[in-house]
């Protein structure tokens, strides 16, 4: 894939991001996300929507904040959306540091159903170098002898240190704090894998399920309509 032919960026919620996240995440018993004060502002870019019947329109985005996300996890997983199911090609690129060549180039085996989408590094077997921002992107391929006419949605992920703060209080946490904690921690990537992984075990729960909106709403994503 060539991450770098055109792009359809995406429509964000010009009011959710004007809005200070103390106030979007005002409920306390949602996790509330405390961006980095470093790293660099490139993040979520692309995203879009398909034309053409009803059954083809959807919406794609990676669920990622539009800064360079953190984690800790040196095999993280990456997550994204798309508002309906689709039998078209769908490709993840994970890129270098440097930007320049792939170190994960995949196709997703289709069908892919509606909803939040899941990619485990480790099983590609894709480590994370520490201080290192990585791109990677989720793209829908209509036409793959076009491919300017590709869906691209891409977010940006960087892997750091667990500080030891942190890693005292994790190893205090039931399973339920965890997003809150990494969250704080402006851990975008571990707390939403927290969250998502609570959802995963238990996913009539519909508390935890509001949680992950939350998580996401404060960075300016669009509904997932859990």
């Amino acid at each position: 894939m060539n991450y770098l032919k055109p792009m359809v960026w995406s429509s964000i919620a010009v009011l959710a991001l004007s809005m200070p996240i103390s106030l979007l995440a005002a409920d306390a018993n949602v996790p509330v996300y405390n961006p980095p004060k470093r790293g660099a502002p490139a993040g979520r870019v692309g995203g879009g929507t398909r034309g053409g019947t009803q059954r083809d329109v959807f919406v794609l985005s990676v669920l990622a904040p539009d800064h360079s996300g953190f984690t800790t996890n040196e095999q993280p997983s990456l997550y994204w959306y798309i508002s309906n199911s689709t039998s078209l090609p769908v490709e993840l690129t994970l890129m270098d540091p440097q930007g320049i060549q792939p170190i994960l180039e995949t196709r997703l085996p289709p069908p892919i159903n509606a909803g939040i989408q899941r990619v485990r590094l480790a099983d590609y077997n894709i480590h994370l170098a520490p201080g290192a921002a990585y791109r990677w992107f989720v793209a829908v391929v209509p036409d793959s002898d076009r491919r300017s006419k590709d869906i691209l949605a891409g977010g940006a992920i960087e892997r750091v240190d667990l500080q030891d703060e942190i890693k005292a209080k994790l190893a205090k946490a039931q399973n339920n704090d965890m997003p809150f904690i990494y969250a704080q921690a402006g851990l975008w990537y571990d707390a939403l894998k927290a969250i998502s992984d609570l959802i995963d075990a238990a996913p009539q729960n519909q508390e935890l399920h509001k949680q992950r909106t939350s998580l996401l709403t404060q960075v300016g994503l669009p509904s997932t309509n859990e």
